[in-house]
């Protein structure tokens, strides 16, 4: 009699394989990852070499040696994965915490629950968050672009845009028309010539990997249509509301994790859902959740939490928005 095999998401009727899709992502991410290379030099090359390697590692030795099971090392999913958590970091970030990170996003968001298919919450985005909470100071140490590009440590950091302009708008008497001095040009948020975190810097690197993900239908354009265009009206309000108090929507959507999260982290097969609806909602529920978090919470980006906390409700949107069934 033949077995039956049952196997968690994503369930995929093609010819295309999970090793096909992972290694897509991770070429539409080679734009973003030379510029940081350029703009941060030695370091940022560093930072994604032994987060790629020690994700692949920790995979390995898991599945070997505790959970005793086949190893998954090749499907390069745990090199995405590596790759991602390197994206979300400073350049510079010390390697024993960044190993930490790679241990949490394999062992504990990952490979807990299962392993691929069966993870519930982005792994890469578990570990940004676990070490922004964990190491706050040296997540949140920018360094300088184009400074020390050939040390291994960078000495000299900065704020971010969003960083730069939350701390100072604390204080109420200060306006947006006062620091527009003082913030980079749109030109260079938009090109990647900034601080931050190695792969955020530049939207259009991240949106010419978006459109090749596009292109090869890795993705569909829900998530990421919902997500920009709801995080544009949300921050368009607000700033048609008070623009001294409230940047537009350009400055919102060419800086911080927008771009990485909306085509590359909110999109993950496993962790959205499963229908076109639901990807709908889940676009506008991280729009809505991250600009909350910019406005009103306590750190100056919300991509990572918001989506997050979307990935707890993708089993309810699976359940009660679906796709209509075949012949109906």
């Amino acid at each position: 009699m033949d077995k039956i095999i049952i196997s968690g998401s994503p369930h995929i009727q093609t010819e295309r394989t999970i090793k096909t899709e992972m290694y897509h992502v991770i070429i539409a991410l080679i734009p973003a990852t030379l510029l940081s290379f350029f703009v941060f030099g030695i370091s940022a090359f560093l930072v994604t070499l032994i987060a790629i390697g020690s994700c692949v590692l920790f995979e390995f030795i898991i599945q070997k040696y505790m959970m005793k099971v086949p190893t998954t090392i090749s499907d390069g999913s745990a090199a995405l994965t590596g790759l991602l958590l390197a994206l979300n970091v400073p350049a510079g970030f010390p390697i024993w915490m960044l190993l930490i990170g790679s241990l949490v996003a394999i062992g504990v968001a990952k490979l807990s629950f299962g392993g691929l298919g069966y993870n519930i919450f982005n792994p890469a985005l578990v570990a940004r968050v676990f070490l922004l909470i964990s190491f706050p100071v040296q997540m949140t140490m920018w360094p300088n672009p184009f400074e020390n590009r050939l040390k291994i440590v960078d000495a000299t950091t900065g704020a971010t845009p969003l960083g730069f302009l939350k701390e100072a708008l604390r204080d109420e008497n200060v306006k947006i028309s006062d620091l527009v001095d003082k913030l980079p040009e749109y030109k260079d948020m938009f090109l990647g010539l900034i601080g931050g975190s190695i792969g955020e810097i530049s939207a259009l690197a991240l949106l010419i990997g978006g459109i090749y993900l596009l292109w090869k239908k890795v993705i569909t354009w829900h998530i990421p249509v919902s997500m920009i265009a709801t995080i544009a009206m949300f921050s368009g309000i607000m700033w048609g509301i008070n623009p001294e108090r409230y940047a537009d929507p350009v400055f919102q959507l060419i800086t911080g994790g927008i771009m990485l999260g909306a085509f590359y982290m909110a999109t993950d097969l496993v962790t959205s859902p499963m229908s076109n609806k639901g990807k709908l909602i889940f676009g506008f529920g991280i729009g809505i959740l991250t600009m909350l978090i910019r406005y009103f919470g306590a750190y100056p980006e919300g991509v990572s939490f918001a989506i997050l906390i979307m990935n707890a409700f993708v089993p309810l949107l699976d359940k009660y928005v679906k796709q209509r069934k075949f012949g109906h």
